[in-house]
């Protein structure tokens, strides 16, 4: 194994043209961690956060970007008897996966589900993690009930539209445009172009008057009294992000008067016994539910490492339907 690595850093906050690709030492893992040899990285649009410098990584890990990988176990730590040398896996990781080889916990590593490659699986962990944190633990989705999505053609909303269906809820989302309704619809889901129809009337006739139990909001800002509008009693409100601003004005009364719930989350700053915890239950309830004929993670395009900026600048353009690859060793895959 090489000393080095090929790397992506952000040279300073910017656009997409301050990705560099860089050489690196080759990480070693300590105890409780693995080294993964990277056959392909997710892309996410935390990693434009902190490429932009709206979001920077936290001051202890490394500026490498990258939160998702799957690939082979190279090494194994001390104290780590999980996991195997040569064993695929997928993982979440703090910083780093756009790189060749990548250092993570042990216990935030997920077997590849049946039938998937490590292409496809390499496109999991920071949805199933996040998915399963705020749709089902915090949102405590069940069966029968209707779930609303911004964002569904988001990685994000593309797998979480599929898994709340797999887990028998009904589901209504939001797109831009007809062609990626008619994307969303053809996977089970009814869609609600935001650009020209009002949210809450759509929402309320889409669940013949029930409303949405559970709402999964990108957009924070004004956007959310539309959501509590569209909510049913007892409705929970779950933010992921703030496209639309990180201050809302909240009509108490609706909420009060509803009873809704309105909670959020990150992934990143949680401790690694959190980030331990949400694998476990990952693996036990959301894994069995993905592979062929079942959930999949769908892909817009994939990108060789280099190309990291042209990844970067089709996520900022909003095109994607799905998630959006990196390719760092495709003959391991």
């Amino acid at each position: 194994m090489s000393a080095t690595m090929k790397a992506v850093v952000a040279t300073a906050p910017g656009g997409p043209d301050v990705l560099a690709v860089v050489d690196r030492p080759v990480p070693a893992p300590g105890p409780g961690e693995v080294l993964i040899r990277v056959a392909t990285a997710g892309v996410n649009r935390p990693d434009i956060m902190q490429r932009s410098g709206a979001l920077p990584a936290p001051a202890d890990v490394s500026d490498i970007l990258g939160l998702e990988v799957a690939g082979h176990v190279e090494a194994v730590g001390e104290g780590v008897d999980t996991l195997a040398e040569g064993e695929a896996v997928m993982a979440l990781v703090k910083a780093g996966g756009y790189a060749e080889w990548v250092v993570t916990k042990a216990a935030q590593c997920l077997p590849i589900p049946d039938g998937l490659s490590l292409h496809e699986a390499a496109l999991l962990p920071e949805g199933l993690f996040t998915i399963w944190h705020n749709l089902f633990d915090r949102g405590c989705l069940r069966a029968g009930e209707r779930a609303l999505i911004e964002g569904g053609a988001s990685g994000i909303g593309t797998l979480a539209l599929q898994l709340a269906l797999a887990w028998g809820a009904e589901v209504v989302v939001t797109a831009g445009g007809p062609d990626k309704c008619a994307a969303l619809e053809a996977m089970g889901a009814r869609a609600i172009d935001y650009r020209t129809a009002d949210l809450t009337a759509e929402v309320l006739r889409l669940t013949g008057g029930h409303g949405a139990d559970v709402v999964l909001d990108i957009l924070g800002g004004d956007a959310v009294n539309r959501h509590l509008a569209a909510m049913a009693p007892g409705g929970r409100h779950i933010g992921l992000s703030f496209m639309a601003g990180m201050m809302a004005p909240v009509d108490l009364g609706l909420v009060m008067r509803k009873g809704l719930w309105l909670s959020s989350s990150t992934l990143r700053p949680k401790s690694d016994a959190e980030k331990a915890a949400i694998a476990r239950d990952v693996a036990a309830h959301l894994i069995p539910l993905i592979g062929p004929g079942k959930v999949r993670p769908v892909l817009s395009e994939a990108f060789a490492l280099q190309d990291a900026a042209a990844a970067h600048a089709l996520l900022e353009s909003g095109r994607n339907i799905g998630k959006i690859a990196l390719l760092v060793s495709e003959s391991r895959a």
